[in-house]
């Protein structure tokens, strides 16, 4: 089901890190994308596109419980992926391996025979009730959304200027706790368009931030930076 004229549109994604240099090396590899420290801290790995960008911010917490919001890739081998900082967490439950980053958080890897670029394959996020946080996102984002009555999932495709390919939305039991540890960026011509539909504000700017932290029906964590 396609969404009408959505109300923002992909900025970029943006991982949390207790050690930004490193776990952005990880990534920079794994995603093939060029690593930029600044005198901040913050790290910024970059690719030809600018929706391809991804930030890797400080935090003082370490991962402590699953994330709710992991990446899939696409990779030649998942040998190429643990050789770089990866460890192993299910390597035979799926069609696809699951894995730790070197910070400890979840990632999936899909082996192909034709490693396509970019290699970001899905964004996947846990939540209680797919469908209507597929609906949600695909009327902000754009692009067509599904939901697989028999899995239980749902998935939105050919998000505008997005570097993957699909949103995806999995049931799961447990209630969301802490901040994700990924979220995305959105750029939006006004706040109160994502308010007005059920977004939840959680900062305004300030003399520190320029932009909005919001969070979506759900309570997952996204900013809206207007322009």
């Amino acid at each position: 089901m396609a969404a009408e004229r959505p109300l923002a549109s992909f900025t970029d994604l943006c991982i949390d890190a207790v050690d930004p240099l490193v776990l952005g090396r990880f990534w920079a590899d794994v995603l093939g994308l060029e690593l930029e420290q600044r005198e901040d801290g913050v790290v910024r790995l970059t690719g030809l596109a600018p929706h391809t960008t991804v930030w890797v911010n400080r935090v003082p917490e370490p991962v402590s419980v699953k994330q709710r919001v992991h990446l899939d890739v696409h990779a030649a081998a998942v040998g190429d992926v643990l050789d770089r900082g990866a460890s192993p967490l299910d390597m035979e439950s799926f069609d696809w391996s699951v894995l730790r980053d070197p910070e400890g958080g979840e990632l999936c890897v899909f082996v192909r025979e034709h490693v396509p670029e970019p290699r970001l394959y899905e964004v996947v996020v846990d939540c209680a009730d797919p469908a209507g946080l597929a609906r949600w996102w695909a009327e902000v984002l754009g692009g067509r959304w599904s939901y697989d009555a028999e899995h239980g999932w749902a998935a939105i495709e050919d998000i505008p200027a997005a570097p993957f390919d699909y949103l995806v939305f999995v049931p799961v039991p447990e209630p969301k706790t802490i901040k994700n540890r990924i979220h995305w960026d959105v750029d939006v011509p006004d706040v109160r368009l994502l308010t007005d539909r059920g977004a939840r504000v959680l900062r305004r700017p300030d003399d520190e931030i320029s932009w909005t932290v919001l969070a979506d029906p759900e309570g997952n964590e996204f900013c809206a930076f207007v322009g």
